[in-house]
């Protein structure tokens, strides 16, 4: 626990915005996220759901809103209200209608002991590349040629 009126101690945060195409979210994304939150990978600290309708009109949910209606449940978030309006705007631009977007920001909660272990040797992280799929399956392809 963090002393009263500081920042929670946390490691690596991600910023996550996924569409997909309908009404509702594939029930392979509910499982997948309720895997690695419960055996402890990532830590859901915020969640909305944006949907679209054909006339373009959006529904906005957040974590403790009705989320079955979407695909998504039993799934909670510390609900921090991390995504901002801002966020928001941009990922509502992005939007076509028929389609379903899940903004998720989550902490890579795995690496908490390495990032508390870094800041207590001062040390810092001076680089985090996120480096994309296709370059590494290409990578992978032409080290398995050699």
């Amino acid at each position: 626990m963090s002393p009263m009126g500081s920042t929670p101690v946390l490691g690596p945060v991600e910023f996550l915005v996924l569409p997909f195409p309908g009404n509702s979210i594939d029930a392979g994304i509910t499982d997948a996220l309720t895997e690695v939150v419960s055996d402890g990978r990532v830590t859901l600290l915020d969640l909305i759901v944006l949907s679209m309708d054909t006339s373009g009109a959006i529904t906005e949910r957040e974590i403790d809103d009705d989320l079955e209606t979407v695909g998504l449940t039993g799934l909670t978030a510390a609900d921090i209200d991390l995504v901002s309006d801002t966020d928001l705007d941009m990922v509502r631009a992005s939007m076509e209608p028929e389609t379903t977007t899940v903004v998720l920001v989550f902490e890579q909660s795995w690496a908490n002991k390495l990032a508390a272990a870094v800041r207590d040797a001062k040390g810092v992280v001076t680089l985090h590349v996120r480096v994309p799929r296709d370059a590494v399956e290409a990578a992978v392809a032409a080290a398995s040629k050699t």
